[in-house]
């Protein structure tokens, strides 16, 4: 076991609760409608913070990025657009179902999905052996607690008689926006193959002088700048449409796009802080960590929701169900990841 195995996973813990709590910011803007405020956060955490941490953290960025044949670019590129659908489907599913439904349905088919593509593609016969078996054995547990989600939210509505919720300017039903966040768990496991086929730029990345921690920046650039292209696309899309151009521009963009900024620091320090932590924990920071990551970002974003009223006015047992989901949910994350240590 590494000699900051604790250290590390504390600090996990700490960027599960981050990145679990990054959307709490959206429910407070008040002045600007869902585009603005998705296009200010995307742009703050996945085009300038990233660079700006790949281009200070990374030595000699330029050189490295010349020195890698075009193809060590493609599936970084390719995977972290596809990713970038995934984010603007997210804003939109937490939108339409709430924090607490959106993470827990997004982070659990993610974790699922992120794990078993690579192990189809880079190591298929791993799927018989413990690793690949605790997988499979994730899959109906995961499909279970999905279920229950889904009987606690269409409780939720007829007990809070909620009218079909507004999202990005159309109106979607709670079911819809659970088929929203089910396909962004699934679309979204494409960050996990953009790092994952991204081996050649962190090798360059480490020959030039980048330590193991900040190396992967040269990775998180990519995939996170090709990401900010669907918002961008999106947001535009939503901007001309709406005519809410003229929002930037209000009185009281400034408090606006602070809560935007909020949520880039939020949302990019979890991921970054899970890279770190990672890194001290060694061995099972992939396997262990990340169990625990997830596992504190469910718990964060469904406490959340609950504090800020999206469970208020519904009945102790849509409570119940609700928790049961969350502990099914948590059981599938552990288990998938239990397989990492074998």
């Amino acid at each position: 076991m590494s000699d900051h195995f604790w250290l590390g996973m504390a600090i996990i813990f700490l960027s599960g609760v981050l990145n679990g709590s990054f959307a709490l910011p959206m429910k407070y803007a008040r002045q600007w409608r869902w585009e603005n405020t998705w296009l200010a956060f995307a742009s703050a955490a996945l085009l300038i913070l990233p660079w700006m941490l790949a281009t200070g953290f990374v030595p000699q960025l330029q050189e490295i990025y010349r020195g890698l044949p075009g193809r060590a670019f493609l599936y970084p590129l390719l995977f972290g657009f596809l990713w970038g659908i995934a984010q603007v489907t997210f804003g939109l599913g937490i939108k339409a179902v709430g924090m607490a439904l959106a993470f827990a349905v997004v982070a659990g088919l993610s974790c699922l999905f992120g794990s078993l593509a690579p192990l189809l593609v880079l190591s298929p016969t791993d799927l018989f052996r413990p690793r690949g078996i605790l997988l499979l054995v994730s899959m109906p547990v995961l499909f279970v607690g999905l279920t229950l989600y889904g009987m606690a939210g269409r409780r939720r509505e007829r007990e809070q008689n909620l009218p079909s919720a507004p999202t990005g300017g159309a109106a979607t039903s709670f079911m819809k926006g659970l088929a929203i966040c089910i396909f962004t768990g699934i679309v979204g496991s494409n960050i996990n193959l953009g790092f994952a086929f991204s081996a050649d730029i962190v090798s360059k990345s480490l020959q030039m002088g980048a330590n193991p921690v900040t190396s992967t920046y040269s990775v998180w650039a990519l995939v996170l700048g090709a990401g900010f292209i669907p918002n961008l696309l999106y947001c535009f899309l939503l901007l001309f449409r709406n005519g809410t151009w003229s929002s930037f521009t209000r009185a009281g963009w400034v408090r606006e796009i602070g809560l935007a900024i909020a949520m880039a620091l939020l949302w990019l320090s979890g991921i970054v802080g899970y890279g770190i932590g990672a890194t001290f924990v060694g061995q099972y920071g992939t396997s262990l960590g990340y169990a625990l990551f997830i596992t504190a970002m469910i718990l964060s974003s469904n406490v959340l929701g609950i504090l800020t009223g999206e469970w208020n006015a519904t009945k102790s047992g849509t409570k119940r169900v609700l928790a049961a989901g969350v502990a099914v949910i948590l059981l599938s994350v552990v288990v998938l990841n239990l397989g990492g240590i074998f």
